[in-house]
């Protein structure tokens, strides 16, 4: 999703600048890689079904008792706001002229803020932080996956869009910002973060140890951060190094992936499955688009676990059900985010868009992601443990070498 809007969410809050992804953008609410579409135009008084609101606001302009009120801006805004809540998809959005003026792709590079992603859930509406990228500010300061965010710089941010809460956070590099988040635990914390340049990550090979901290060097955890384009070579080449060393496992963690490009998520995918269906994707009227997983790939044969949390969205969530339901990897954590939605960014007349969604993804066993999420096969907790336990890594590990062990029977 080269599109603003992935860096909308997705920067969101790394935002300081904006945000949004879905395909790799959303990263995986994506925009299909085509760009803007057309520009939209409607009027009112070509439409009857709507001519009835140019009536309103004239009645309004000539009428109403305090003409102060009827401004056209805030007007025209509610009735936009009011259309699109009707539908009941908080990934359905408009960014006015301003928002989308200040969205630049960060998805390949470096941005000013934050150092992590929001999403609306489609359920509460609330504001919620997706997960915040490793070392970024955010992190540092104890900003959580899952997070909800009720107010930044105390003021609330109940009925806000994505887009509103990030323009409410991004800034420049040395500014600051306070948030009020409610963890998962229900606590409720004031944060200040100082925003920085951010560096969005990829793909991240770290050593694993075990319960003595002794280094087990058979097997490797691979962090994927962020599904971008670059993640498929950049992946591709840690596969084939892991396995020159003679990896026997993989740990994959996906518990801080809020998702990335369709495109770069089904190669991904296709690195560890010789055959199968990697997801399908239902369209407007019914119609599906089923995407299929090659013969071959540079993790294939190589045992592995799956990491992930509420952290985990869209793209990651899609790879991971993918991974699970064509039997080449358990999941161990917390269920996922629950995001799993195609859209398209429309340019409109006023000089914003309209961020649309056109499409669902369907897991491989044909179960909807959208509203729901990917629940684990091992149900364990992926908060952090006194003394910086990660029960999680341990429980894959564990699982991990009893697999390998079997293996070499």
């Amino acid at each position: 999703m080269r599109s603003f809007w992935r860096v909308l969410l997705l920067a969101a809050v790394v935002v300081a600048l904006p945000v949004m992804g879905g395909v790799v953008g959303f990263v995986l609410g994506h925009n299909q890689g085509q760009g803007p579409q057309r520009q939209a135009t409607l009027s009112a008084s070509e439409s009857p079904d709507f001519r009835v609101l140019q009536e309103i606001y004239q009645i309004l302009k000539e009428r109403y008792v305090d003409p102060d009120k009827v401004t056209p801006d805030l007007l025209r805004a509610s009735a936009i706001d009011g259309m699109l809540k009707a539908l009941g998809d908080p990934h359905t959005m408009y960014i006015d002229p301003e928002s989308k003026e200040s969205g630049i792709d960060v998805i390949t590079g470096a941005f000013e803020g934050i150092g992590a992603r929001v999403e609306q859930d489609p359920l509460s509406g609330d504001i919620v932080i997706v997960a915040p990228f490793s070392g970024s500010p955010a992190e540092r300061a104890g900003i959580r996956p899952g997070d909800r965010l009720l107010a930044v710089d105390g003021e609330s941010t109940a009925g806000w869009t994505v887009a509103q809460a990030v323009r409410r956070i991004r800034g420049p590099r040395g500014t600051s910002v306070t948030l009020t988040v409610q963890h998962r635990d229900g606590t409720t914390e004031q944060v200040t973060i100082v925003r920085d340049r951010i560096v969005i990550p990829t793909v991240t090979v770290r050593p694993v140890t075990d319960s003595a901290g002794r280094q087990l060097p058979d097997i490797a955890l691979v962090q994927i951060e962020q599904i971008t384009e670059q993640t498929v070579p950049d992946l591709a080449q840690a596969l084939r190094d892991l396995k020159s060393r003679g990896t026997r496992g993989l740990v994959l963690d996906l518990r801080v992936n809020p998702g990335g490009s369709l495109n770069a998520t089904i190669n991904v995918a296709d690195m560890f499955l010789d055959g199968g269906v990697i997801l399908t994707e239902v369209e407007r009227g019914g119609a599906e688009r089923t995407f299929q997983a090659r013969p071959g790939g540079e993790g294939t044969g190589l045992p592995m676990v799956v990491l992930v949390g509420p952290g985990s969205a869209s793209g990651a969530e899609v790879l991971a059900a993918a991974l699970r339901d064509n039997n080449r990897a358990i999941l161990i954590g917390e269920k996922t985010f629950g995001k799993a939605t195609v859209n398209q960014l429309h340019d409109l007349s006023d000089g914003g868009a309209l961020y649309v969604t056109v499409a669902r993804w369907l897991t491989p066993r044909r179960e909807l992601i959208e509203g729901i999420g990917v629940s684990p096969d091992i149900q364990v907790s992926t908060e952090e443990r006194p003394g910086g336990r990660d029960l999680a890594l341990e429980t894959a590990v564990n699982h991990l070498r009893q697999v390998i062990a079997q293996a070499g029977r």
